[in-house]
């Protein structure tokens, strides 16, 4: 039998609710900072990014594994516009005159600038990715009665950063690579983040389990309102 779960306290009841959120969006702004450099291993062409936006989705895991599923999609929220006054002001940047003495800036641009197409799609997978990250996780939190945290993280992931990666080739890419290209493409970034995920279970684990006990939350969405636009839901 289904037992209840108690709505997340107030924020500010918790002790490191504020600093997970903080390396959370950390990892966001980074990754697309960071996404400029291409890098090759073994042949295999990738965005530097790769080397710290998978942990946005460990984050997710434990923000939602710990304080449940409406406390996280506030923190996707927030992530989300951080993000984009990131990127604005880094346009911003962009944007004002350079002083005369100063050659940095066809470099500033290229590094800091976003093409619009590409920024649509880095938004909007991640929006899609981290909701199906976090609904997926509480739901089967309930179907596993809180055992087995790997079988949650693993598959939340598989699908969450599947999603992520196929809505942003779709976006970025539809007319500027052939179909081939963007196939291999996504499944190679779908493939070694997944094994970033797998590899730092054990990680996540020791995180999740000292988050629960000095925190004293592990919270069930038995009767979480799953809607991702309900930003405001259960914000006390």
């Amino acid at each position: 039998m289904d037992r209840p779960s108690a709505p997340p306290r107030s924020a500010t009841s918790y002790r490191y609710l504020t600093l997970v959120t903080g390396l959370f969006v950390t990892a966001l702004i980074v990754s697309n900072i960071i996404t400029a450099k291409i890098v090759s291993f073994g042949g295999v062409i990738l965005s530097a990014a790769i080397v710290i936006f998978p942990l946005s989705y460990i984050f997710g895991d434990i923000l939602t594994e710990v304080y449940g599923y409406a406390r996280s999609r506030q923190i996707i929220w927030i992530g989300f516009l951080c993000n984009a006054l990131a990127v604005l002001a880094m346009q911003a940047g962009a944007w004002l005159p350079a002083a005369d003495f100063w050659d940095g800036q066809a470099a500033y641009e290229r590094i800091l600038g976003y093409a619009p197409r590409l920024l649509l799609a880095s938004l909007v997978a991640y929006l899609c990715g981290e909701f199906v990250n976090s609904f997926v996780l509480a739901k089967l939190k309930i179907v596993t009665r809180g055992k087995w945290l790997w079988s949650r993280t693993i598959s939340s992931t598989i699908l969450g950063q599947g999603m992520d990666t196929v809505i942003f080739t779709l976006i970025a890419f539809t007319g500027v690579l052939t179909a081939d290209a963007m196939i291999s493409i996504t499944v190679t970034e779908w493939i070694l983040k997944c094994l970033y995920e797998i590899i730092a279970t054990p990680v996540t684990y020791a995180v999740v389990n000292f988050l629960k006990r000095t925190e004293r939350e592990d919270y069930y969405d038995y009767q979480t309102d799953f809607n991702p636009f309900k930003i405001l839901a259960e914000a006390k």
